[in-house]
């Protein structure tokens, strides 16, 4: 078997996956078919319907695609056998069952942006920032029963910067795991793959969850102290952006935030409490510091750094964040 021989459905949606699948197509991959979402409405009135990232890609290399709904559909999976793959890949995509995942004689595996054991789920990347870690990376695995349980085959890790956010994170996953994703295809090939239990790497750890983030998730908390909610902005930035409402008077308007920088000067007020110093500063008071905010969005309004926030804005009463 070749990489020219070997059958590959890529199953993906977002722009992650695209460049996996890019590294797949240009590096002369045979991948004969890609699964995605089905398109999805968009527009103020959702009349629109707009294809993923992965699709677009696809249909611009002449690729089959298909996009099912259900996964268990049987004319989605007559199609699917119809491909006749031998090894099927998964990027950001969503939890297959066994009738797919086990359909090909390599098996299915799958790209996860988080060095496994640590931080199964949906949202691997955000949480690694939002924890504080210094340390994260990219995982290949085979699928099985469970989500991200799979045996390991390969990982690589990456440092993550004090000011790295959720995207710089996420850029340099994709790039790095799409290089992983054509290693670990060129592994199988030439039969060199040997795997590990998550459960030999999970021992005498604790392992960190990564669950799906909602609106509620992402409500900043000052009670906390500096480093952790300046973790848990650039956890969230720039999408889907840690917020918070800001308080004046009787009037509350929320407040994303997208950047800000730690000060552990003293302070001599509440935590949540706002002090505007001239045109440039704006800071937050918590129980060790100060967060100084550099990049916001006030609702109905668009994203700005801080100078051009505090040009147009008017307090006449003390402010405040919860």
């Amino acid at each position: 078997m070749t990489k020219e021989t070997l059958k590959i459905v890529f199953m993906g949606t977002p722009d992650f996956a695209v460049e996996s699948l890019k590294a797949l197509v240009e590096g002369g991959y045979n991948v004969v078919g890609v699964v995605t979402m089905p398109d999805k409405p968009v527009g103020r009135h959702q009349t629109s319907l707009a294809a993923s990232a992965v699709k677009q890609y696809a249909l611009e290399q002449g690729l089959p695609v298909l996009q099912p709904e259900r996964l268990r559909d049987e004319e989605f999976l007559q199609a699917l056998r119809a491909w006749n793959a031998d090894l099927q890949i998964v990027v950001a995509f969503r939890m297959l069952p066994e009738v797919v995942w086990d359909m090909p004689p390599y098996g299915t595996f799958n790209l996860h942006a988080a060095l496994l054991p640590q931080y199964r789920g949906a949202a691997p990347i955000n949480w690694a920032i939002i924890n504080g870690e210094t340390q994260t990376g990219i995982t290949t695995f085979f699928l099985d029963h469970d989500i991200d349980t799979g045996r390991i085959i390969r990982r690589v890790a990456i440092d993550i910067s004090d000011t790295d956010n959720a995207e710089d994170v996420h850029d340099k996953l994709m790039v790095l795991g799409a290089k992983l994703v054509a290693e670990t295809v060129d592994a199988i090939i030439a039969d060199e793959v040997v795997t590990t239990a998550q459960e030999e790497l999970a021992e005498n750890t604790v392992l960190h969850p990564a669950p799906k983030i909602f609106k509620e998730t992402c409500r900043i908390d000052w009670t906390l102290p500096t480093k952790r909610v300046y973790d848990f902005i650039r956890g969230l930035s720039p999408y889907p952006a840690a917020w918070t409402e800001l308080v004046c008077g009787g009037k509350r308007q929320v407040l994303k935030v997208y950047a800000t920088e730690k000060d552990f000067s003293q302070t001599d007020v509440p935590a949540g409490t706002v002090v505007i110093e001239g045109k440039k500063t704006l800071k937050v008071a918590l129980s060790d510091g100060w967060l100084h905010i550099k990049s916001l969005q006030l609702s109905g309004k668009k994203r700005m750094d801080v100078s051009d926030f505090l040009r147009g804005f008017h307090a006449d009463e003390e402010l405040r964040v919860e």
